[in-house]
């Protein structure tokens, strides 16, 4: 068979009929949650420059120096696959002239690219939705943010889904804060793998989000940061808390969740899952205050969350296609132009129609059966000289010659 040695690259799929139904399901609650929050949806380029990653997620991240899939085009462009969707939007922003049109609410949807490890619903091309809020000033809109992604994911309908939140604190509060969390794992570092102490002068919050069980056990009296917040950032906090209290959205506090970048302040929250083993965030979002600037704009509030459509489909199953509404039989070549023209006039009416493509009645009758049609408009000679159709429901057998009109009536009806 042609084609049959030809394989996608590895950690890259194709979305299939039956895959892409979950995400379409995903899609339209998407939409229709986030704009009843009154977001409006952006569309944002696949190819971004290298530089935008660089200067906001770090040259020295895992994404930027081992996952990214950036290269030099024709032009000598450094131009990269968007790894993510956060920073594309704050270019948008800024690109836009938009720092000062008010708040913005975007959401959007499509592939990112990461070059890491294929393992359990992370793939190299991965379908992303995001929402992010600019101009984002206080708790109450934290709170909106974490009810929205709350209301989304009850919409999906996706069981035992645990709301995870904490605060990073500020650049007020934080330096304290880092000398005694370095002071505490420099005295342990001989006891904390290597990606750990690596960290320790990087980054030393990213160790409290170590995955190796030997570090977890090193890390169990390890300060945090929710508690030597500044008065500043603990009444924020404590007004998300109350906030998401008032809606009846529960939560659990998880002083360990941190982020990589100093960009990102206060609320970080994650919605996690026991049911994808040891990568179980379905979503995970927070407040990056520090990013628009870090871009080049002004100082700018903001707060966002992303999920993965793979993850959570997952956690849906299968959607069962829909099946067709009608299918047509034509009953000779003479009659073939005609039954094209009723199967436009049906399609016209909103219905979904498979045309079985004349040919032995028999064989036609199988095509309806495959394609799950509802109902069979049967047209011969006599059907055609009448102006009308034999409507045959599948389900009961029953059939009756109608006009087109009342087709469309007693299916739709």
């Amino acid at each position: 068979m042609a084609g049959k040695n030809l394989q996608s690259i590895r950690g890259i799929h194709d979305g299939l009929p039956a895959e892409v139904r979950v995400w379409q399901r995903i899609e339209v609650v998407a939409r229709k949650v986030f704009g009843s929050y009154a977001f409006s949806e952006v569309r944002l380029p696949i190819l971004e420059p290298t530089e935008l990653f660089v200067r906001s997620i770090g040259e020295a991240t895992d994404i930027v120096s081992k996952e990214m899939y950036a290269f030099t085009d024709q032009g000598g462009d450094n131009i990269c696959l968007r790894p993510e969707g956060t920073a594309g939007t704050v270019r948008a922003f800024l690109q836009g002239g938009l720092t000062r049109a008010g708040t913005q609410r975007w959401f959007y949807m499509g592939p990112m690219f990461r070059r890491e490890r294929p393992q359990k619903g992370r793939l190299r091309q991965f379908q992303q939705i995001g929402v992010e809020m600019f101009g984002a000033n206080g708790p109450l809109e934290d709170v909106e943010m974490l009810s929205m992604a709350h209301a989304f994911l009850s919409e999906l309908g996706i069981p035992d889904l645990t709301i995870e939140v904490n605060s990073l604190g500020c650049s007020e509060c934080r330096p304290a804060y880092r000398d005694r969390l370095l002071t505490y794992l420099k005295e342990r570092a001989d006891k904390l793998c290597e990606t750990c102490n690596d960290r320790i002068e990087k980054n030393p919050m990213r160790v409290l989000d170590c995955k190796v069980a030997s570090c977890q056990a090193q890390l169990g009296d390890a300060p945090e940061m929710v508690n030597h917040l500044c008065d500043h950032c603990e009444d924020h906090f404590t007004g998300l808390k109350q906030g998401l209290a008032a809606l009846d959205i529960p939560y659990r506090i998880n002083a360990r969740i941190v982020r990589g970048l100093d960009y990102y302040n206060r609320t970080a929250f994650e919605v996690v899952t026991d049911k994808l083993g040891a990568q179980g965030t379905v979503l995970a979002g927070g407040r990056y205050d520090g990013l628009v600037q870090e871009l080049g704009g002004p100082a700018t509030t903001a707060i966002g969350f992303a999920a993965g459509l793979e993850r959570l489909a997952m956690l849906l199953g299968e959607i069962e296609a829909a099946g067709v509404d009608v299918a047509v039989v034509a009953l000779g070549d003479n009659v073939i132009d005609y039954s094209l023209q009723q199967a436009a006039a049906l399609r016209h009416e909103g219905l979904s129609v498979v045309h079985c493509g004349g040919g032995g009645a028999k064989r036609q009758f199988k095509v309806a059966d495959r394609e799950a049609a509802r109902c069979v408009v049967v047209i011969g000679e006599n059907e055609m000289n009448s102006g009308l159709v034999t409507l045959k429901d599948m389900a009961t057998g029953t059939q009756h010659e109608l006009s087109i009109a009342e087709v469309v009536q007693a299916i739709s009806g």
